[in-house]
This record gives C-alpha cells, structure tokens and sequence, in this order.
C-alpha cells in the first residue's frame, strides 16, 4: 500500500529532475512512495480523485504547483481529509519561505518526515478561487506581466519587470474595503496586496508581517504616486521595510474588496485579466500542512 504520493512537474528540466530524485530518496527512507508526474491542473486533479485511499500529499515543486494541488484538493472536498508537504523546487519558492521550509532538497523532505502537523489559513477570491501564498494589483501585477519575457532568469526576471514598471505603470483611483468599512480616501492607489504568505517574486516581503496561522489576512495599501515615489517603495518593499512609510497603510482583517479602475491581479503568481472589482476572505485553519518543528 503507498504510504504517499509525491506529485512532480512532467515538464521539469533534468536540474529539477534530480532535485526530485534527491528528495524522493529521503522520502523513500520512511515510505513506501509512489511518484506521480503531472502537466495541467486537470492531470492534478484526476491523480488526486483517483487515490482516495492516500491521505499524505507531497508537492516537488514551486509556488504554481502548491496551488494547483490546493485548489484540486478544495474542490473535490478533500481539503481537511490529506496532509501536504513541499518541497521547494520552483523559481521563486516564496510560499515555503513563509513557512520556514529549507530551500534545499533533501532538508526539504526531511521536514515530512520530521516535522508536524499545522493547521494554516487559506485565502479564498472573489471567484471561488484558492490563493495559497498572495494576490496584488496594481504595480506587482504590472510588473509580472513585464517580468513574463525574462522568467527564463529567474529572481533577475523579476527585477527586470519590476524596474521597468517603475517608469511605466500609472496608479489608479479605486476604493479599499477593509471587513466593510473603507480606507479614508487618499491618492491614488499604487498597489493592495493581500495575502497569508509574506514573499512574493522569488524573496520581495511584500507582506513582512503575515502568518499563515493567524486566522486574518494581511493587507499592504501603497498610495506612493510619482516615479520617484514608486522606486523608493519598491526599494523598501524589497527589503519588507515599507509599512512604515507613510504612504503605506498595513492593516489585518478577514475580508477585503477594491473597487475602481479595472486592474490586473497576480494570484500566487498567475495573471488574471483586468477586471473592476477584486475581494478576498481568509479560511482559517483550512489547511493541513507539514512544517518544521519549532
């Protein structure tokens, strides 16, 4: 009987193969471990519905992957009933950042063989969708889509998509709801960010002070108008230093919608159309994770 299942990417280059293999032979020293390779969220989801009887879940792969295997899970009513473990083995990993999971293969899935049990939060749009990590509009989402050409250099194709949004992106007039109540009205709004993970782009904290067990989600509101403006946040988001700006407002709550100026979103790093209404829930507790021990 297979103990787990370790779902992996089919399309992987070989770096990311023997990544895999690294970390399925720590898996292999505890399970009995059954591989399985994927290519679309449906190929995900058809894996998990087939294998009721398995109620561990590993993840070899990045941010993209976590969510998909997420999302499949919420949506065949099997969320609370599997445990998932990852290892980290995407382009930005940010995600496994805010859980405190090592980079390194091998340490990786030692943390399921190792770690504990953790109840985390989940994030849930307006559509119905998962957001396991975080969602922005505004100049991060501007600046995925610029960054797109270059993720073939990873961390550096981020930063190519985030200087040249500095020059190019305009802010928007829109309103933020925060559990219903609106934000005072201010500038134009440079970016909300909003989320249970603290990284985004391979390592930015663009929401230092997030834990995905805290039963709220955490909000970034930039109102930082003018190309100048724009840099020095994006400077200070880098380093997670921006909510002590003072024309950021940083904020807990359970609910959030922006309303306004249609805007794109980039959703645990997937880009969504432009679209004039953007809101988000949190679900305490909705996840089953396997983590470091403390």
């Amino acid at each position: 009987m297979t103990d787990l299942i370790a779902l992996a990417n089919a399309d992987a280059g070989s770096s990311t193969e023997a990544a895999t293999a690294e970390a399925v032979d720590v898996l292999r020293k505890r399970f009995d471990v059954e591989v399985v390779t994927t290519s679309t969220p449906d190929d995900v989801r058809h894996e998990l519905e087939a294998r009721t009887d398995v109620d561990t879940v590993v993840v070899l792969g990045g941010d993209g992957s976590l969510h998909a295997v997420v999302a499949a899970l919420r949506d065949i009513g099997r969320l609370d009933s599997v445990t998932l473990g990852l290892v980290p083995l995407g382009t930005g990993n940010d995600y496994a950042r805010s859980l405190d999971l090592p980079l390194e293969p091998a340490q990786a899935a030692q943390v399921v063989l190792d770690g504990h049990v953790e109840q985390v939060d989940l994030v849930i749009d307006g559509d119905d969708k998962v957001v396991v990590n975080a969602a922005h509009i505004g100049i991060g989402a501007e600046a995925a889509a610029k960054a797109k050409p270059w993720k073939v250099l990873g961390k550096v194709g981020y930063g190519i998509g985030g200087l040249i949004t500095g020059f190019t992106t305009h802010s928007a007039r829109v309103e933020v709801y925060l559990d219903g109540e609106p934000l005072p009205a201010r500038d134009k709004v440079l970016q909300v960010a909003v989320g249970n993970g603290r990284f985004v782009g391979g390592g930015a904290e663009i929401l230092p002070k997030a834990d995905p067990t805290d039963g709220v989600l955490d909000v970034a509101v930039s109102y930082s108008v003018g190309v100048w403006k724009r840099l020095s946040y994006a400077w200070h988001l880098r380093r997670g230093e921006h909510p002590g700006r003072d024309d950021v407002v940083y904020r807990n709550c359970k609910s959030v919608e922006v309303r306004g100026e249609e805007l794109r979103c980039t959703s645990d790093g997937e880009l969504t159309p432009p679209a004039p209404v953007h809101s988000w829930r949190i679900e305490p507790g909705a996840l089953r994770m396997l983590t470091p021990q403390s």
